[in-house]
């Protein structure tokens, strides 16, 4: 990792507004299985207006799935969400599909249509959800291309594009509809380091001009500390801490650090445990022979 005094100087040379009074996301007690297999363990969490959110963790500790369901997209064992001042739970199908309207993805591979123009691929949401002509259409795609630095490209189509334009593409489809919220599934992943530190300015950028809210979900430990108002982070299904980048930087906490200078952990297991896997036992810790 580098150096924490670092870090912190280059946040310091940017100014950052204020987040919002109020919450667009609150998780309460959330818990999730796959089958048998708990994933996430009573997560609880808010999301503040105007903030970067940046969810972290290691390969299998749930972060992505908790993503699913703050974008509405996964069924829920037990807690409580409210997006948007919604209780998931409680509103009609067509509140929550009023919801959804109010919330954009950027995918991690971009998912733009192969047979599609950049424009058309960007109008998508526009044609599917709203009743503009298509000037409107046209029009808001254009002005939305300019917020991502990609003016005059609609045209082309996306195997024409380099990696780092179709996500900035991708970016333009996800707030063609200004939405009050955006997730980012590892927006930096398979970029070379400079344009990887383009799409966090464009990140930050979007926020400071649109005002929104942004989950960003990434294993990027410098993109994290550059873009981040507060970072959650998870292992095994549960959260770790959340806190400030300051606050994550100074953490005692040896799975913190752990994660932050990429270090493996020690993993013990009690033997009964361990022996109970391997017969297939429902109760770790009883192994019957």
């Amino acid at each position: 990792m580098r150096n924490p005094a670092n870090i912190l100087e280059e946040r310091a040379t940017r100014e950052r507004p204020t987040t919002g009074p109020g919450n667009v996301i609150e998780v309460e007690d959330l818990v999730t299985h796959y089958g048998d297999r708990m994933i996430l363990k009573g997560v609880s969490l808010e999301v503040h207006e105007n903030e970067i959110m940046v969810i972290m963790g290691g390969s299998g500790s749930g972060k992505s799935t908790l993503l699913r369901h703050l974008m509405a997209l996964e069924e829920k064992t037990s807690g409580t969400m409210r997006i948007l001042d919604h209780d998931i739970d409680q509103i009609t199908r067509q509140e929550f599909l009023d919801v959804r309207k109010k919330l954009g993805v950027a995918f991690q591979s971009g998912a733009l249509f192969s047979s599609m123009t950049v424009g058309e691929n960007i109008m998508l949401p526009l044609y599917e959800h709203t009743e503009l002509d298509a000037l409107t259409m046209e029009i808001m795609a254009r002005i939305k291309l300019e917020v991502v630095e990609l003016s005059g490209f609609e045209d082309l189509m996306p195997s024409e594009l380099s990696g780092g334009m179709i996500k900035r593409a991708a970016f333009a489809r996800a707030i063609v509809m200004d939405p009050k919220v955006l997730f980012c599934d590892e927006p930096s992943a398979g970029l070379d380091p400079v344009v990887a530190s383009a799409l966090d300015d464009l990140i930050l950028d979007m926020r400071d001009a649109m005002g929104m809210s942004i989950v960003v979900v990434t294993h990027e430990l410098d993109s994290a500390f550059k873009i981040a108002d507060r970072i959650t982070i998870l292992d095994r299904g549960e959260i770790l801490m959340i806190g400030t980048v300051e606050e994550v930087l100074v953490s005692k906490s040896p799975r913190v650090q752990a994660l932050l200078n990429r270090t493996p952990e020690e993993d013990t297991m009690d033997p009964d445990e361990y022996l109970s896997r391997l017969v297939g036992e429902t109760n770790p810790g009883i192994a019957h022979l």
